[in-house]
């Protein structure tokens, strides 16, 4: 078996949401930073933000005549 090939493994990583949270874990890294995490995740909070800045969403609702309830909450 080879020695010295295995990266540096560090037990105290802090991870950084873009959405302020944070946690600790185990990489070989020092450092992570994250945009999205299981805090703002629209799949464990049941929030759903579409961010459509060129009206995309809109001409496919119109275009297969879907109703827009789920955007008007």
């Amino acid at each position: 078996m080879k020695s010295n090939i295995h990266p540096e493994y560090f037990s105290n990583t802090t991870v950084t949401c873009g959405c302020g949270a944070t946690w600790v874990t185990s990489s070989t890294k020092t450092e992570i930073r994250t945009e999205i995490c299981s805090k703002c995740h629209p799949f464990w909070t049941g929030e759903q933000r579409i961010v459509d800045t060129e009206g995309r969403v809109e001409r496919m609702m119109r275009r297969y005549k879907l109703s827009n309830e789920q955007n008007s909450e």
